[in-house]
């Protein structure tokens, strides 16, 4: 290396030099990593050239002890780390081990987690640090725009004018915090793997706990927004304005009618969709009808008329999660699917359901469009405080299924997950919502008509209970008088 000067070799894989590209004269050694073509270099801070030497040889001796006891040699920033992490689930995503949209989370939390971390050394990052993570997160709140590079600027910002109202942060949701410390955990255990770090250091106990629940809309609710939603499209100024809010309209009542994840919904595909028919009462029974694909029945026109014993269904294939499976919707959500079919960008067998304004896979399009309709129907938050988002037409198909009756397996089946979740996540059925359910069998308590209920006969009624309970208490100690037996019409005396 030519920046390299007044080489001196200590020892078979140990020099010490000085550096030309620099302005004072202390010496550095470099250090062979033993069974490796690695060097670690480091600065002895001496312009002494015996210390140096002695220094270099104690360096030498800490390299081996690393190495004997599976100390990590290298340091590097936690951001380094967290790259490398992160590069290899982008490569994860390009073969299909996990999805996009996964591996664009975990770029987001990387994000986030490098302002808590990012220029550490990955070997100083201790126990402390997870367990801090959570009033830190807190403390921040959700990051407005330009949080990130106000955060990265150097140059401090000007202190708010006197009276300025100060922004505070908007909270951040358990459910991102816990993402987030699951990703921490993540990138800890890479280091740990690589040798960067001691097993001993990756994180120790469970990320939070999730206790929110997810926002849904009530029968009464989902009706306004039903309604709401169709002045909204009328009150479209633009013809593409209106084109963007009647498919998000659409969007809705599909969401709300199957119970798809969002992820789900955007991989939705026209080949994806077929419609069948079944007999009203299945029980159990294989369906003997045919699939047909949605896009040849629209092809052909109108779907034909169904019998009276027969019921129109729609099948989705649908895929999400890195899974896929099926599930089935009633006949209405036929209608919205031929409506949107009508007005879509693009409607060919591989093209998405829910495309957006350009005929290409929905990335935030249907998430900001929900939000304004929300605002306009004045129901973008919940009773708990927090905002509805696009995953609360999820909740709200569950919570409505389990009042209507329907089981938990089934339910389970139908949405692509356990009977765990849906009893910790989507069972918190309301007792006021069920009451019918609830108190089914029980008789009203009342009085026969003609009895009062005075304060008397109240006292009465308690003195009554007291002295059977004197009695048999009595029983119980032995002590209670024997009642003389009763003679019969004939003379006998009656069995007590």
């Amino acid at each position: 290396m030519a920046f390299l000067q007044d080489m001196e070799e200590v020892k078979a894989g140990l020099i010490i030099f000085r550096r030309s590209d620099v302005k004072h004269r202390n010496w550095y050694c470099r250090v062979r990593v033993p069974s490796s073509d690695r060097y670690k270099v480091v600065s002895l801070k001496t312009p002494i050239r015996e210390i140096a030497k002695d220094k270099a040889l104690e360096y030498d001796a800490d390299v081996r002890f690393r190495l004997k006891h599976d100390v990590p040699v290298f340091n590097r920033p936690f951001a380094d780390i967290a790259a490398d992490y992160l590069k290899v689930q982008e490569e994860r995503a390009a073969v299909g081990e996990i999805t996009k949209d996964r591996a664009t989370v975990v770029a987001t939390a990387v994000r986030t987690l490098n302002l808590y971390l990012g220029p550490m050394q990955i070997h100083t990052i201790g126990q402390d640090k997870w367990d801090d993570y959570v009033i830190w997160r807190r403390k921040n709140g959700r990051r407005p725009s330009g949080w990130l590079t106000r955060k990265y600027k150097k140059k401090p910002e000007p202190p708010p004018a006197e009276g300025a109202e100060q922004k505070t942060p908007k909270p951040v949701s358990t459910w991102t915090i816990r993402h987030e410390m699951i990703v921490f955990r993540a990138i800890m255990t890479y280091a740990a793997n690589r040798k960067f770090i001691p097993q001993s250091h990756i994180p120790k106990g469970e990320a939070i706990k999730a206790t929110e629940r997810r926002e849904e809309f009530t029968r009464e609710e989902y009706r306004a927004l039903h309604t709401k939603g169709r002045a909204w499209i009328r009150d479209a100024e633009t013809a593409r304005q209106k084109w963007c809010r009647e498919m998000t309209y659409l969007f809705t009542l599909i969401m709300c009618n199957t119970g798809m994840r969002p992820p789900e919904g955007k991989n939705l595909l026209w080949r994806d969709v077929s419609i069948t028919t079944i007999d009203k009462e299945t029980r159990g029974k294989e369906n003997k009808s045919a699939e047909v694909k949605f896009i040849d029945a629209q092809q052909k026109g109108a779907v034909e008329d169904v019998q009276d014993d027969k019921r129109k269904i729609v099948i989705l294939n649908v895929r999400g999660k890195g899974k896929a499976r099926r599930l089935v919707a009633p006949a209405n959500v036929a209608e919205y699917l031929e409506r949107l079919h009508k007005i879509a960008k693009v409607t060919g067998p591989d093209d998405h359901v829910f495309a957006n304004s350009e005929g290409k896979r929905d990335s935030f399009f249907y998430a900001r469009m929900v939000r304004e309709m929300f605002i306009d129907a004045g129901l973008l938050r919940g009773p708990a405080g927090t905002e509805r988002t696009t995953y609360c037409f999820r909740h709200t198909y569950a919570t409505l299924r389990l009042s209507e009756g329907v089981n938990d397996i089934m339910l389970a089946e139908q949405m692509g997950t356990s009977c765990q979740i849906i009893q910790e996540h989507y069972g918190h059925i309301h007792p006021v919502k069920n009451a019918d359910r609830i108190l089914i069998g029980m008789q009203t308590w009342e009085l026969p008509e003609g009895e009062t209920d005075t304060a008397d006969e109240k006292a009465a009624g308690d003195d009554r209970v007291n002295k059977v309970a004197a009695a048999k208490n009595a029983v119980k100690r032995g002590t209670a008088k024997k009642r003389p037996r009763e003679q019969g019409p004939s003379g006998d005396k009656r069995k007590g």
